[in-house]
């Protein structure tokens, strides 16, 4: 008899990989109805991620959301799946393992049938509590490996992954291959394996189509034992996302496989929903550049979710790299050659950094090493000058093990800033918090919500949570809004207008301070020099003193302040931006040296 194989919808990855934000509570309701209808997914990824984040940036309640989403799936005999991040939960830094046991409990009681784990270093330790939490909670364990290619990312490796793993309890396993960059026949040794030692272990394969590889692997495990594959529908299928349930399922057919029929019209229907909701507001924060593949990223095994911000960061950069290039006699370099050099970096820096799998954040903070080296080499300078305080817990092990060994350079740098390494567990330098955050909204008066819901949302997302309470994230988002259109000119557009960089006289400062580091900000807002200072015309004193890793400045953005860190000691030698600017993402906005 042929094996079947079932296909799961990743429909707010679909989003999140696409784009900023996510469809509202009111346009998931009425997509799900044509999801159930076209008749071929037997599960659904509908939270997880930045999904609870983005609700709380529209000044909406995640909770409601995650409970009137998954009901029709469960109404329809439809599993639905989350995302969580193991030490980091539903966030980009380590959450306390109280807040992370009241998330499986909520998100369980809200109607979410499995939780997809995964850590970005592939530590087993970051996961144990998850799948402990999560079979807890009576929510099947799904952990994820983050699927990188590497002389370090073997068979063997991920082997011994799944051996912990499965000793903690896990009921499946996930090929989470985030840059679409893992070898088809390398992947499909690994599922053989894992099905030959673990039969009863049900294997799900999630790959981005980014480089192209994909589709062959989606065929290469499913030959070698996958239970589920992760899959798209237009028109947010292919490109930087995940290749299309049509395609993948006429692939499989045609190889012999059971799998169910699409029923066309209501693949249609969930089509043109899709793309209503794009024209409505969503296509503002979509990147055309996401629509498509590029073979680039199989060398350096970036993200291709990633392609957008780094070529903001690229662009940052650009004009500073060039006046240090001219100063030092070389030759400029257009956008495209230091894509190509910035790509090429990555693959010098990533396994002196130990191999950390690039996926979010350590494929950042890859990233944002090599960027830096460009920089300092532009400059005459030794490469890793410059170490963000990100990058460099990475390194220390704050977060976890990396799967390779560090570079002796990278060591010897370490010990000469006297940073000590660590191997305890991560967890336990985060103790708990629940009683805090319990007494905290008993002094707002707030009600602790169904389930204690509210408590987790709030104790998760802390800043967020406040915003929306207040009303200021709903007026920030439709203030927002109501730009982008402005500029667009007209009620409807599919694609956010384009931010150009503001010009500076970066070759007057860099010929007088050629040693130079630019300091950028993260995120696009308002900058705020001093928070408490009203007049616009005030900057910094040039020769303030500012230290790595200690904020000079803040962006004011829709959902709180940002803070502007140096990547190194120094003094401030020149400030191109001053108080109350608007400024993007990789904006320039001080020379430090």
């Amino acid at each position: 008899m042929a094996k079947e194989i079932k296909f799961s919808l990743v429909y707010r990855d679909m989003w999140q990989s696409s784009g900023k934000y996510q469809p509202r509570v009111d346009q998931l309701v009425r997509v799900a109805p044509a999801i159930i209808d076209m008749g071929c997914f037997d599960r659904v990824e509908t939270n997880g991620g930045a999904f609870e984040q983005v609700n709380l940036l529209y000044g909406e309640n995640p909770n409601v959301s995650v409970r009137r989403w998954t009901a029709p799936f469960h109404k329809a005999g439809i599993q639905t799946h989350m995302l969580e991040r193991g030490l980091n939960g539903l966030r980009m830094n380590p959450v306390p393992a109280d807040v992370r046991e009241l998330m499986f409990k909520v998100k369980k009681a809200q109607g979410t049938d499995i939780s997809r784990s995964f850590c970005g270093l592939n530590d087993h330790r970051n996961l144990k509590l998850s799948v402990e939490y999560a079979k807890k909670a009576g929510m099947i364990s799904q952990t994820a490996l983050s699927i990188t290619h590497s002389p370090v990312h073997t068979v063997d490796y991920y082997l011994d992954i799944v051996d912990h793993l499965v000793e903690y309890g896990a009921d499946e396993i996930c090929l989470k291959d985030m840059a679409g960059i893992g070898r088809p026949t390398d992947l499909a040794r690994l599922t053989y394996q894992i099905k030959k030692k673990y039969p009863h272990i049900g294997v799900q394969y999630h790959g981005h189509c980014g480089p192209g590889f994909s589709p062959a692997s989606m065929l290469e495990v499913a030959r070698a034992g996958a239970d589920y594959l992760d899959v798209a529908v237009e028109p947010l299928s292919w490109g930087k996302v995940h290749p299309d349930v049509i395609t993948i399922q006429q692939m499989l057919k045609a190889d012999g496989f059971l799998v169910k029929d699409v029923n066309i019209d209501a693949y249609m229907h969930v089509r043109a929903l899709t793309q209503e909701f794009i024209d409505d507001f969503l296509g503002y924060w979509i990147n055309d550049s996401n629509s498509k593949m590029t073979s680039l990223l199989v060398g350096c095994g970036l993200p291709g979710g990633m392609m957008g911000s780094m070529m903001a960061d690229l662009k940052g950069f650009k004009a500073a790299i060039n006046a240090s290039e001219r100063a030092t006699g070389k030759p400029e370099s257009s956008l495209d050659t230091l894509m190509v050099k910035l790509f090429n970096e990555v693959e010098y820096v990533w396994p002196r950094l130990g191999y950390p799998p690039l996926v979010t954040p350590f494929s950042q903070y890859t990233k944002n090493t090599a960027l830096m080296n460009l920089l300092a080499m532009a400059q005459d300078k030794p490469r890793f000058s410059t170490i963000d305080k990100d990058t460099w817990g990475m390194i220390q092990g704050k977060m976890g093990n990396l799967p390779g060994s560090l570079a002796p350079e990278i060591v010897e740098l370490a010990k000469e800033k006297g940073l000590e390494f660590h191997t305890e567990n991560p967890q336990d330098n985060y103790p708990d918090e629940l009683p805090r955050f319990r007494q905290m909204m008993k002094d707002e008066g707030w009600d602790f919500g169904q389930d204690d819901e509210e408590l987790f949302e709030f104790a998760m997302h802390e800043r967020q949570y406040r915003d929306y309470k207040s009303g200021v994230a709903k007026d920030r988002f439709n203030k927002e809004l109501e730009e982008l259109r402005a500029k667009a000119g007209a009620p409807v557009v599919i694609k956010r207008p384009v931010v150009e960089m503001p010009e500076y006289d970066i070759d007057t400062i860099v010929k007088s301070h050629p040693k130079a580091l630019p300091v950028q900000v993260p995120v696009k807002g308002k900058l705020l020099w001093q928070i408490d200072v009203e007049d616009d015309s005030k900057a910094p004193v040039v020769g303030t003193k500012v230290e790595a890793g200690k904020p000079c400045g803040y962006v004011q953005t829709y959902y709180g302040m940002e803070e502007i860190v140096p990547a190194a000691d120094g003094r401030i030698v020149a400030v191109p931006a001053g108080q109350g600017k608007d400024v993007v993402k990789g904006e320039i906005v001080a020379f430090i040296e």
